[in-house]
């Protein structure tokens, strides 16, 4: 890096402003290039003052009418204003601790605000609006203005500032394909990233990240198609032993066509000799541990070891209760290892796997310990895929010689998006309930229903069901937030003559397991719990759900947490507490309350959030995307992997166009060396 490349070069941006900007990772002026608007101010049509609307956005074209005047609420709140006219009316503006910004502004002078408007008649503001002073006799300018994710200490003149000079250094060569380009009418990269920064109008807005968001699902599909190609030329262990319709003989029950289905596919690539990298996922209650045991069991058949590794102690206990009594019956032990054990039970337990005495070891993170050797670990299993990263996933892999792998979630999306999250996996979707499984009836409800709510808990125990009430935190420390251990004790005084358990992730594991036990076991009528009880937990006649703040969780944990009822045969309900909390939060219950479907509901999800807050940092292992949106921008995502494949099944190694090989090289960093070796 020059210094003439180095933000430092910026007038106005001192050696503290640089350190901000490292802060968010912008070193060069090509660093900045990459940062793109996370918004936009609209400011191309300015807005008569008599025809704002309550809430709205708008940019006004004014002349001051009064001085501003400051007054002092309170120690560090003073509130300025000042009324502004247009030929339409009159407005107040007011400000938060910003007298000295507001003393530029000059009475008789014009300006154009920017901000939302509030209120109406005589008492409309308009609250910290953004100025621009409109010269005498000139056009007030209309543009769209770009806003830039900030760090405290930052402001968005800063990134003007930045940004001017960024974008008069070269862009380099345009690596994308010309007839790619062509085909799908895209702007040139060095187009693009002008307009996404300083965009004329919403027009150019659109063209700019379409170029940047096709450019960079391209480069990811390239890279993942290759990740899957060299993990095919890989040679693994081969399954010739045994077949799923031999471990069904096994059930109790027949298994449903997705289960069967998704058997018939792992049961295919163990019979490859080539690794098996499959995602099996499918809502809450589909049967996915069934198809676990199917691995296990071919491996077992085949002499070799399987691991499975589950994200809570509750649910590798669970999981040893499903399979241990499934598979004694045909001679495969099995062994439980969990952090919580003494370190005499790990010791010997760790033992018994080095010496091959176990078949199925059924885990938590305890697995990946350095000190658990196996002795032939030919299939691994992680359940709740996404609350692994791959460099855990790849831990437990590693303990084995090119082991099978099967990984598990619970959080079902389209398929097409799965293919591209989960990047070199091959995916099943088990899309089919067992029978016997009737849909939970779920409600939304405001603060004023809590007394009615209260009655109809005490109505299901009075039934003989059994409650769930599951809270954003687990102590007191927000306002208006419900905490497990407050509301618990709130409970205990409404149901004196009830037993309520109270359950979060702070308290330890063993306490954890005990409380569960007991509410498994019926001496626990109510469990306050947070999301610990999200995965895992099967307790049939738990037959009511009541969710506090569940503004404060995202649509597909809500699903999570309500599939933890309905699991006997009782009638069972999901009552979540917050459809008072804005429309917006209204709106998205309406979606929980209108459906069962895990899928809909994640497509809702995803977009109404975005993939960012779906499916945590970075958690699925996937490169960093700066601009594409992979729940809004799905069918750019398919043209993009239908392209990568066509040009890299003529070209695997991408040697005719070293530009893109690079680029590609650098989205994954992590794989740069093998990727295309």
């Amino acid at each position: 890096m020059t210094e003439k490349d180095s933000i430092s070069a910026v007038k106005g941006i001192g050696p503290k402003k640089q350190a901000l900007f490292y802060k968010l990772g912008i070193h060069t002026l090509r660093d900045a290039q990459e940062y793109y608007p996370r918004d936009y101010e609209d400011r191309t049509r300015i807005v008569p003052i008599a025809q704002l609307t309550e809430g709205q956005r708008a940019a006004i074209c004014v002349v001051i009418g009064t001085e501003p005047v400051t007054r002092r609420v309170r120690k560090g709140l003073e509130i300025t204003r000042l009324k502004v006219f247009d030929a339409s009316g009159a407005l107040w503006l007011t400000y938060y601790n910003n007298r000295y910004g507001t003393a530029v502004l000059h009475v008789g002078s014009t300006y154009v605000f920017y901000g939302k408007a509030q209120g109406s008649g005589a008492q409309r503001t308009m609250m910290n609006p953004a100025s621009e002073f409109v010269p005498k006799g000139a056009q007030p300018p209309r543009r769209m203005y770009p806003v830039y994710a900030l760090t405290a200490g930052l402001t968005q003149k800063d990134f003007g500032r930045v940004m001017a000079e960024a974008l008069k250094v070269p862009h380099g060569e345009e690596w994308l394909p010309e007839a790619i380009a062509a085909r799908y009418q895209l702007v040139s990269h060095a187009q693009a990233v002008h307009l996404i920064h300083q965009p004329p109008d919403a027009r150019a807005v659109i063209q700019a990240r379409r170029r940047l968001i096709f450019e960079e699902l391209f480069l990811l599909c390239c890279g993942l198609a290759r990740l899957k190609d060299r993990r095919t030329a890989v040679e693994g262990l081969y399954f010739p032993k045994g077949a799923p319709e031999d471990f069904w003989k096994l059930l109790p029950f027949q298994p449903t066509g997705a289960q069967a289905r998704a058997a018939r596919e792992i049961w295919h690539d163990v019979q490859t000799g080539r690794p098996m990298n499959r995602l099996v996922q499918g809502d809450v209650g589909s049967g996915k541990t069934v198809l676990a045991a199917v691995l296990c069991y071919l491996a077992a058949q085949n002499g070799c070891q399987s691991a499975i590794m589950a994200p809570t102690e509750i649910l590798a206990v669970q999981h040893m209760k499903s399979l241990e009594g499934v598979f004694a019956s045909v001679g495969i032990p099995c062994a439980l290892l969990l952090g919580s054990m003494t370190a005499k039970q790990k010791a010997a337990c760790k033992a018994k796997i080095a010496a091959g005495e176990v078949q199925v070891v059924i885990g938590t993170h305890a697995l990946i310990q350095k000190d658990v050797v196996f002795q032939n670990l030919g299939a691994v299993v992680v359940d709740e895929q996404h609350r692994f990263g791959v460099a855990q996933r790849a831990m437990l892999h590693e303990k084995g010689l090119t082991p099978h792998v099967l990984v598990m979630s619970a959080t079902p999306i389209p398929r097409t998006l799965a293919l591209i999250l989960y990047g070199d996996l091959d995916v099943s979707v088990v899309d089919e309930l067992p029978p016997g499984r009737t849909p939970v009836e779920t409600f939304a409800v405001g603060e004023h229903m809590r007394r009615r709510i209260e009655a109809f808990i005490e109505k299901q125990l009075a039934a003989g069901g059994q409650v769930y009430v599951v809270c954003p935190l687990v102590e007191e420390g927000e306002l208006a937030l419900k905490s497990a251990e407050e509301h618990g004790a709130t409970l205990q005084k409404c149901l004196p003559h009830r037993k309520i358990g109270i359950l979060h992730g702070k308290m330890k594991a063993a306490d954890k397991d005990e409380v569960m036990r007991r509410f498994a076991q019926g001496e626990i009528d109510v469990l306050v719990a947070t999301t610990v009880i999200e995965v895992g937990v099967n307790v049939p006649n738990a037959c009511l759900m009541v969710i506090e703040d569940a503004d404060r969780f995202g649509l597909s944990q809500l699903h999570q947490l309500r599939g933890r009822v309905g699991r006997g045969t009782r009638q069972s309900y999901c009552i979540c507490f917050g459809a008072d909390k804005g429309a917006q939060t209204k709106e998205r219950l309406k979606v929980l309350c209108g459906t069962n479907d895990g899928f809909e509901i994640a497509r809702a999800d995803l977009a109404q959030r975005g993939p960012g807050d779906f499916f945590g940092k970075r958690q699925h292992g996937l490169p960093v995307l700066r601009v594409a949106d992979l729940a809004a921008d799905l069918s750019l995502m398919q043209q993009a992997k239908d392209e990568a494949a066509q040009l890299l099944a003529q070209d695997p190694v991408l040697a005719g166009y070293p530009a893109l090989r690079e680029r590609v090289q650098q989205m994954f960093s992590d794989h740069a060396q093998e990727i295309f070796n």
